[in-house]
């Protein structure tokens, strides 16, 4: 990616210090901050996300009570292609878990995102039904967090049409993964849905208002430029255009910070250590799905691709493979790095591959018999949608009001 974030986000209980916080952006260094107030300590941190952000100083309230936080708010997705597998799971919907206790979490399904590529039209439904299923299955408590279909939220595909007005083409040619997937699917075969979908996951962001976004390091750049399309459009729709075209002025839209993923959770695919384990892989034997049976993991465990040097270590870059096995097996087990590092250093292939086919399985048999209980009973996932469609579209007429209203255009009568 052409534009890096990084931060250094410190956490403080005595109000007494100054925290003082730099922060580096894509355009350049901001000025040092300082704070002299309390920050709460955030779940999220030890749980190892990384915040590139600017951090806000917490409401107070008048009384002299202890200071009290509107909770900050977080989306994200993930396509219901293919069968959900370890890399979605480790990398994404593990971790939404840890961050529905201190955010305000709606987590959806990126249905409108499965048709930039070829797909199975017929099983799109029942795929989509089955990745609801697993969220729920994984631990995304319904209570805490809103789960719903993008698609059935109506203004996810508005207000990508009021973005690509705005959008220059020329920040879509440069996205990486457009240049990698339509090489590979050939210029005449590619549809301008594939071009376009990194505004689509723009409007997903802006139409929440959305505080954060958990992303990988693979996912930076299309979060770049949803926090330049946010920034353009506050210049050129809002501030006093928009107040004296009747609204209240100030931004439209929030500009979003990233949450970077835990180091280790971009997991690899088995049959090569230097590529992202992927649905869209030819080969079912380069990822494990989250519903595979016990013997189908061992197979696949059996049979993926290692290296011949004796022991086993991490971050050997010659190494890929033996990398990738070594943190799958710490992210399954919850053992720290070093304590894996100490367990497998004199290991071989055959016994390590049995000890983490014993923890693949131990870590996914409580999900899949959750999941098979969720799937059996339509009516319980049907109302959990539903629900979190109307939390979801509630919260996104607002911003869709600002935008059209932003924009000049005529506002509907009430009276039909």
């Amino acid at each position: 990616m052409s534009r890096t974030l990084l931060s250094h986000f410190a956490i403080l209980s005595n109000s007494s210090r100054l925290l003082s916080l730099t922060i580096s952006r894509g355009r350049g260094r901001s000025q040092a901050r300082v704070l002299n107030r309390v920050l709460p300590t955030l779940h999220v941190a030890a749980a190892g996300f990384r915040c590139n952000c600017t951090v806000s100083a917490p409401e107070s309230e008048v009384s002299g009570r202890s200071a009290s936080l509107k909770k900050k708010r977080v989306v994200s997705g993930v396509q219901p292609t293919g069968s959900v597998h370890l890399g979605n799971y480790l990398g994404a919907i593990k971790n939404w878990v840890l961050l529905q206790d201190t955010y305000e979490t709606l987590f959806f399904i990126a249905d409108l995102h499965a048709i930039t590529l070829p797909y199975d039209a017929p099983q799109l439904a029942q795929a989509t039904r089955n990745t609801a299923a697993i969220y729920l299955a994984c631990g995304v408590d319904t209570s805490k967090a809103s789960v719903f279909v993008q698609s059935h939220v109506h203004a996810h595909l508005e207000l990508m049409w009021l973005l690509c007005s705005d959008t220059p083409t020329g920040w879509l040619n440069r996205m990486i993964q457009f240049k990698e997937k339509s090489r590979k699917a050939g210029d005449e075969n590619v549809g301008a849905a594939l071009l376009t979908y990194p505004v689509l996951m723009a409007a997903d962001i802006l139409l929440y208002q959305s505080d954060f976004v958990p992303v990988g390091e693979d996912q930076m750049q299309h979060l770049e430029l949803t926090r330049e399309l946010a920034e353009k459009m506050n210049h050129l729709y809002g501030g006093r255009k928009w107040k004296k075209l009747g609204g209240k002025g100030g931004a439209l839209f929030k500009v979003p910070e990233a949450l970077i993923q835990p180091a280790g959770a971009r997991v690899m695919s088995l049959t090569d250590g230097l590529s992202k384990m992927s649905k869209s892989a030819p080969s079912d034997m380069s990822r494990i799905n989250l519903l595979d049976p016990k013997d189908v993991i061992a197979n696949k465990i059996k049979r993926c691709k290692t290296d011949s040097p004796p022991g086993l270590e991490f971050d050997n870059p010659e190494r890929p493979e033996c990398n990738n096995l070594l943190s799958i097996y710490q992210l399954v087990t919850g053992w720290t790095k070093e304590e894996v590092a100490l367990e497998c250093q004199n290991m071989n292939w055959g016994t390590f591959k049995t000890i983490l086919t014993d923890a693949l399985v131990n870590h996914l048999s409580p999900i899949q018999n959750r999941y098979e209980e969720i799937i059996a009973d339509p009516a319980y996932l049907d109302q959990i949608l539903s629900d979190g469609a109307a939390k979801a579209a509630e919260l996104a007429e607002s911003t869709l009001t600002n935008i059209y209203q932003a924009k000049g255009f005529l506002r509907r009568s009430s009276i039909v």
